[in-house]
């Protein structure tokens, strides 16, 4: 087996569009006479899967707060927090090969070896797709044939920040926050407090190397089968994250059709509410309601806002030159975006 590491010039990469990117760039360019395995690890990320709405997914307030990356992939399934304590182990093997798509407990199998020999201890493939220790959850895995080729692999959760976990992915309502933290405390574990001794304070870099020798059946590091990316490479890895993984048109945009509603008050201005559609990410219709007053015609102010962008630089341009005193008295533009982007709403409908 080779292992393709995600380093450029000797420094490693955290950027996870770019992880995402030299990994659909070697499914579709890099053919050798083993499986490839890529080991990484990453800054803070959502991933969603490819059918599923990112403005629906993800607390856009969180998100924006602690930048925190979306990327959206080219596969189904739901969303997942990211950061540097989850390893991830994505690998590419011939579709003919005996047993495995589908086979996750195949799959698994020299994951649970290795952590085996580094102390854990209950650890085994549950379900469908998951690894658990002592019932818990560790990691969930996905595979998908991709042409003549497996592609998949699964994560480890070498520490867990419970807070962004749960933060990043839900409304940011205090009680919603409490329970869902104390709900997948009780259903995933971190690895880290099962390691043997010995290993307690590795840190996520030294447990993925331990982790990739003890998979490929190495000793040292100086046995592991390194396929280096080569400058060209990256050239064009570069290329397909901008067009693509790092495009603000597909992590956002591709999302389907949907309409919601959002609704706020405020002392200075009273409520308003606002209807929006939206279609390939951008305003295809919008209505505003409320108890506010104003003497513009609303249509006017709504008619600027139909085919932008919903993403709030792209919002606040379309109304830089717009007096929002003359519709909605008292409010201000960047209340309006945050309104319309979920930052500031008391009720959420949403289809």
């Amino acid at each position: 087996m080779y292992v393709v590491e995600l380093e450029r010039d000797g420094k490693r990469i955290y950027d996870g569009a770019l992880a995402l990117a030299s990994q659909v760039y070697c499914m579709q360019n890099l053919f050798l006479d083993e499986p490839i395995l890529f080991p990484y690890n990453c800054d803070p990320k959502i991933e969603i899967g490819e059918f599923q709405n990112a403005r629906q997914e993800i607390n856009q307030e969180y998100v924006d707060e602690h930048k925190i990356q979306v990327v959206r992939r080219d596969t189904g399934g739901g969303s997942v927090y990211c950061d540097r304590h989850g390893i991830n182990f994505c690998f590419l093997a011939d579709a003919a090969t005996p047993d495995l798509y589908g086979n996750f407990a195949k799959m698994y199998a020299p994951a649970i070896k290795a952590l085996k020999k580094l102390g854990v201890k209950n650890i085994e493939d549950s379900g469908r797709n998951d690894l658990t220790i002592d019932g818990k959850k560790v990691s969930g895995g996905a595979m998908a044939i991709v042409g003549d080729r497996i592609y998949g692999g699964f994560s480890l959760l070498l520490d867990i920040d419970y807070d962004a976990m749960v933060r990043s992915l839900t409304p940011n309502e205090k009680k919603l926050i409490s329970k869902g933290i104390q709900s997948v405390k009780a259903r995933v574990t971190d690895i880290r407090s099962h390691l043997a001794p010995k290993y307690q304070n590795v840190t996520p870099e030294e447990f993925m190397s331990l982790m990739t020798q003890e998979m490929v059946g190495a000793r040292s590091d100086d046995e592991i089968k390194y396929h280096d990316l080569t400058d060209d490479d990256w050239k064009k890895i570069d290329a397909l994250a901008a067009k693509k993984y790092k495009n603000w048109d597909w992590n956002f945009g591709a999302a389907p059709e949907y309409k919601y509603e959002y609704d706020m008050h405020l002392d200075a201005v009273g409520t308003v509410e606002i209807y929006v559609d939206i279609e390939k990410g951008r305003v295809k219709a919008c209505k505003i309601y409320g108890d506010f007053f104003g003497k513009g015609d609303l249509s006017e102010l709504t008619n600027r806002l139909v085919g932008t962008r919903m993403r709030e630089d792209d919002l606040m341009d379309a109304l830089k030159d717009v007096d929002l005193d003359v519709y909605i008295k008292g409010l201000h533009a960047d209340q309006l975006v945050d309104l319309m982007l979920g930052k500031m709403q008391s009720k959420v409908k949403a289809h």
